[in-house]
């Protein structure tokens, strides 16, 4: 997925080279007559289009773009030209960056070995401009966003009074051949909020029939505003893939062999653009829509191998697209953060820059937290300075035919370590390897999982379906809110079990512990992971420790009354993070912190936000759906992609990641209550010694009454 916003921007020297397109000049303008595959690699508008809509591209952007590519003031704009002089400049400001990094870290090195105070003077200034750098080679990046993904598909989107002939186009019957009014499928409301290219009075749309939103698609500045990323995510409400493929497929049936070269006929325009959506779809939602389809999928292959790849050579590159985007579901799906775009680049010069980068940055976006932080981040921090981007980090994943195999006798059975080796690893690398394994499982994710959750069984204060009852006898016709044929990827009833057997793994250690000196030290230790996690922005573990820590049977253990005060704390602040996570459902979108820092949500509560949008109707009285309710759905979902974009860089420990891996599966389905009857030191006793003591009191006063 690539997506990005002011996202820290991948330099790479390699990639940056002039594309040669099809072009053919009319009236003194440069046109793509078809998708050309360069342009077309990554055709998804991104996360940052759904969440943004119009603002994503400020009107430093526009006025940017209108000054590239023209060598008199008279001539006119050409994308061609305006993609050749950005790459350009992106090649020029990148090489200087690397340069100055370069510096920036011998500089480091000299103050590191106390070699001359003018370092230290330097440093400061020096760090200054690396900022400034940083930001214009994000506004460059940016830029050349708007280039590939938005000029050249907004070449081919039509006016909105062309949309009826969008329709009327694609249909194969001659039932209905009345015209069929703009009115009638889309409804606006005008607004001046979002005002861009000099425009005044901008038409927003507000709802509209399901004909009319798959219609708008193809319409002006759809890819600009968002519309076409947001449709993406939110079109399974309104109609089921099958339709919506069907639509697609139609206008390109319709319109294929009649496009002309000549790219002003709506016949072209309406072909291309089907071309631009249909490979944006693919590209954004292969795992959600076509490869939990297999119909869907043979029917999508079978159309393009018999209709489009003997008319058009766009045909080859659709077929490949979907053979890549299956290769990599089949592969490293877990790896879905921009793997292609990393493989591409200079792999050290972009550890090294996005290090610092981070680096850069975590100083001052550590202290914008809205609850109270103690100065904990040091020693993760050095953790993972000390441990990143070794050579062991870098080497692919071993594949063990089990948990145990080519591991050391003390991980190798789990069961006999038992909770020792939670007391002897820090809270630290704990956090660290948690960190990784939830990131694995956030990672293969789409911001679709997260809608219509209620469908699946997904209940508030409840973190999965009850384990009594089956998925299978989950009532879907009273709260489905996708249409009846619409197919559903189950996938978030995967990641919000996988929460539920680290909170019971939690609980089930803790009330295992034979003796009170183990069992506070386990609740000091689970309690500041807890606090490493979300200091590094992994809410998803954090809240799942603070679940198992608020279990019943743990709450009421006598340990809570001898554990010291300061860890005792933390409780209270893990508290005070759940409440700021369901305070606001993009609460973790605010600020800049969320660009430079990795971050992985706590799956239910995303989803808990989910169901509160979607309270309510759907349509208007007129049967019209509410686009304003599906844009703001979409906005809070896209940040499942947003989070993704920045993966955390921890070396992973496998012995200790395999041990973590056992015990949670042990315990996953675990009793607590039964574990706790069978450990004396779950209940409060009075000591020996006291108890003795009263019994001869007793006897005292006894043999006193009797002389």
């Amino acid at each position: 997925q690539s997506n990005g916003c002011c996202i820290a921007p991948g330099f790479a020297e390699e990639s940056i080279e002039p594309e040669e397109d099809t072009m053919i000049k009319i009236a003194g303008n440069s046109y793509l007559v078809s998708p050309n595959l360069p342009d077309l690699y990554s055709c998804s508008p991104g996360w940052s289009s759904a969440f943004y809509g119009a603002e994503c591209f400020d009107s430093e952007v526009h006025s940017y773009m209108k000054n590239l590519g023209k060598q008199k003031s008279s001539e006119s704009q050409n994308i061609d030209a305006k993609k050749v002089e950005l790459e350009q400049l992106l090649m020029m400001e990148t090489k200087n960056y690397r340069k100055t990094i370069k510096f920036y870290q011998k500089l480091l090195q000299k103050e590191r070995s106390s070699k001359g105070p003018e370092t230290k003077s330097m440093l400061p200034k020096l760090r200054g401009q690396l900022q400034e750098m940083k930001s214009k080679v994000q506004f460059l990046e940016l830029v050349k966003k708007y280039v590939q993904q938005i000029m050249y598909a907004e070449q081919w989107g039509v006016e909105s009074c062309v949309l009826p002939t969008v329709i009327h186009n694609g249909r194969t019957d001659a039932m209905d051949v009345a015209p069929t009014d703009e009115s009638s499928l889309l409804l606006y409301y005008n607004t001046e909020k979002y005002q861009c290219n000099n425009q005044n009075g901008i038409r927003v749309l507000q709802a509209g029939t399901p004909l009319g939103l798959m219609a708008y698609l193809y319409s002006r500045n759809a890819f600009l505003e968002g519309y076409v990323q947001q449709f993406l995510y939110t079109f399974r409400y309104f109609c089921t893939q099958e339709e919506f493929l069907q639509f697609l497929l139609d206008r390109i049936r319709s319109t294929l062999s009649s496009a002309s070269l000549d790219p002003s006929t709506p016949l072209t325009k309406i072909c291309n653009r089907s071309f631009y959506i249909l490979h944006a779809w693919i590209e954004d939602c292969y795992s959600v829509d076509f490869a939990t389809n297999a119909g869907l999928l043979c029917t999508l292959k079978e159309f393009i191998s018999s209709k489009v790849a003997p008319l058009n050579g766009y045909g080859e590159r659709l077929l490949s697209l979907l053979e890549d985007a299956s290769a990599r579901r089949s592969g490293s799906a877990h790896q879905c953060f921009s793997m292609d775009k990393c493989e591409e680049e200079g792999e050290e010069d972009r550890k090294t820059l996005h290090s610092l980068c981070k680096k850069l940055s975590e100083d001052v976006s550590r202290k914008n937290f809205n609850w109270k932080l103690s100065k904990g981040t040091g020693p993760i921090a050095h953790y993972q300075r000390e441990r990143l981007y070794t050579s062991s980090s870098v080497l692919p994943k071993p594949c063990y035919s089990s948990f145990t195999e080519e591991f050391p006798v003390s991980f190798a059975k789990a069961d006999e370590v038992g909770p020792y080796l939670l007391i002897e690893y820090s809270a630290q690398q704990l956090c660290c390897q948690l960190t990784l394994l939830q990131q694995e499982v956030f990672h293969k994710c789409h911001p679709v999982h997260f809608l219509n959750s209620r469908a699946l069984g997904v209940k508030d204060k409840c973190v999965a379906v009850q384990k009594a009852v089956s998925t299978e006898t989950v009532s879907l016709k009273l709260c489905n809110l996708f249409l009846s044929k619409c197919v559903q990827d189950e996938y978030l009833l995967q990641l919000l079990r996988n929460a539920d057997s680290i909170s019971t793994w939690v609980a089930a250690e803790i009330v295992t512990c034979h003796t009170s000196k183990l069992q506070v030290g386990l609740l000091s230790k689970f309690l500041l992971i807890a606090k490493c996690c979300y200091e590094q922005r992994n809410f998803a573990t954090a809240m799942q420790i603070l679940a198992g820590l608020e279990n019943l049977i743990v709450r009421q253990l006598p340990a809570w009354k001898i554990l010291p005060a300061k860890v005792a704390e933390i409780m209270e602040e893990l508290k005070a993070v759940e409440v700021f996570l369901k305070s606001d459902s993009l609460c973790l979108m605010e600020g800049e912190r969320f660009k430079t820092l990795p971050t992985i949500p706590s799956a239910h509560v995303l989803a808990m936000h989910v169901q509160q949008l979607e309270t309510g109707g759907f349509t208007m009285t007129n049967g019209a759906h509410k686009w304003t309710k599906l844009r703001n759905i979409a906005k809070v979902v896209s940040q499942v992609h947003a989070f993704q974009e920045n993966p955390y860089t921890y070396t992973p420990d496998f012995k200790l990641q395999s041990y973590l891996r056992q015990r949670i599966t042990r315990f996953k389905d675990a009793d607590i209550s039964s574990l706790a009857a069978d450990n004396c030191a779950n209940f409060h006793q009075i000591p020996a010694e006291k108890h003795s003591r009263k019994i001869q009191d007793t006897l005292r006063r006894m043999k006193a009454t009797f002389q």
